[in-house]
């Protein structure tokens, strides 16, 4: 049977004794609350008390331990807008509603901790710096990550990880009134975009064989050009350039991951692992590349499955693309899950049944599904629908 996992804030339960059953209602066993998030300003619908929360910044909403930072450069920061140490808040709750939790752990994706750390981001061809996205190829943003997945599980006594911008960001960002899409990039212009010429990225890529200066100035040349935009990256950098960085992409992500699970299961020895992730080296967002296969240890990898997504195969995401690319790549253990949004579902009964039989038949055993303190009332009916459909398929 299709599993399901609903995603949700901690000040969506902090003063709202009706959110944990709520949730339980939609038809969820799991519920994976923010445990470290970005800066985001959300929306609170069903709320009480508020209709709105500015997380200002990226925060974690754990206990942050100085014993566990000191002498880093990277400290997660304490958030002012929600009560402290309200992930807690938020377990107790839906542990009491009979519902498993999961702790919701964003990376790299990190305009403060970015701000103040500039070596520290990813950086385009043009040598433009992305503030928002800290580049995991820098030895300090991979320790912080590592020792951000230690912490939050061993203080959130949750039942699963589940890490989302595992890896590297690109020039996706969607906030702080993003105007990038009046340049009407083609998604081929937007993982030029994303390619990395940080210090560490520049160190990376002479390892392998490559002069960056060459690469960044064909990137450049690329962008450019007033022809017709290259159809892929391979077009646009040569095969062997393509090539080289692919590979690089793939170890990074393997090798990553591999920390993460191997730090997870230390602190927390059989704790569930679920990546959010994508087929490609070329991924921009914060479904992060995966590599060239899953790594052997993640319980879970997640596929967006909200819209046509340029990095799978030609097939739409809600028509199981994204998802039977991952599963091919996964080994048989791991299971495929796929995220959904409410107003990106069909409307009718008929086409959530077909959309629900395609995902099935693609591999997907698990629905994640965003966001159930974000949306009304009828967002979450349009989200219990979709759980009906797919245990049905």
């Amino acid at each position: 049977m299709v599993t399901a996992t609903g995603y949700a804030y901690p000040w969506d339960f902090a003063g709202d004794p009706a959110a944990a059953e709520r949730a339980r209602e939609v038809g969820v066993e799991t519920v994976a609350v923010a445990a470290n998030y970005h800066s985001t300003r959300a929306a609170t619908p069903l709320h009480p008390r508020h209709r709105l929360v500015d997380a200002e910044y990226a925060a974690c909403y754990l206990p942050v331990r100085p014993a566990a930072w000191r002498g880093v450069r990277l400290v997660p920061r304490v958030p002012r807008w929600t009560e402290p140490d309200s992930f807690t808040v938020a377990r107790k709750a839906l542990v009491t509603a009979g519902l498993r939790v999961a702790a919701w752990t964003v990376l790299t994706h990190n305009s403060a901790l970015g701000r103040e750390n500039p070596d520290l981001v990813r950086r385009n061809a043009f040598g433009e710096p992305y503030p928002y996205a800290l580049c995991p190829q820098a030895p300090q943003v991979a320790d912080y990550c590592a020792t951000l997945v230690r912490e939050v599980a061993l203080l959130g006594e949750a039942d699963g990880l589940i890490l989302e911008a595992a890896g590297p960001l690109g020039v996706d960002h969607g906030g702080h009134h993003d105007k990038t899409e009046f340049a009407q990039w083609t998604p081929v212009q937007r993982q030029l975009l994303s390619l990395c010429f940080c210090a560490s990225c520049l160190r990376l890529q002479r390892a392998s064989g490559l002069d960056p200066e060459r690469v960044a100035a064909q990137v450049r040349a690329a962008l450019g050009s007033t022809e017709p935009p290259p159809k892929s990256p391979e077009e646009a950098l040569g095969a062997h350039v393509a090539t080289a960085l692919r590979a690089c992409a793939d170890a990074s992500a393997s090798a990553l991951h591999a920390r993460l699970v191997a730090t997870a299961r230390t602190a927390v020895p059989g704790i569930r692992i679920t990546v959010h992730g994508s087929v490609s080296p070329w991924a921009t967002g914060a479904f992060a590349p995966v590599g060239s296969t899953v790594t052997e240890g993640i319980d879970a990898v997640v596929a967006n499955c909200w819209a046509v997504d340029s990095e799978a195969d030609s097939d739409s995401a809600s028509g199981g693309g994204v998802v039977a690319a991952l599963r091919d790549l996964a080994p048989p253990a791991t299971a495929v899950g796929g995220y959904f949004r409410p107003e990106t579902l069909p409307a009718d009964e008929e086409g959530l049944g077909a959309l629900a039989a395609r995902q099935v038949a693609a591999g997907l055993s698990e629905a994640h599904l965003y966001h159930l303190g974000l949306v009304p009332p009828a967002g979450l009916d349009r989200l219990r629908n979709l759980v009906a459909a797919l245990r049905s398929a």
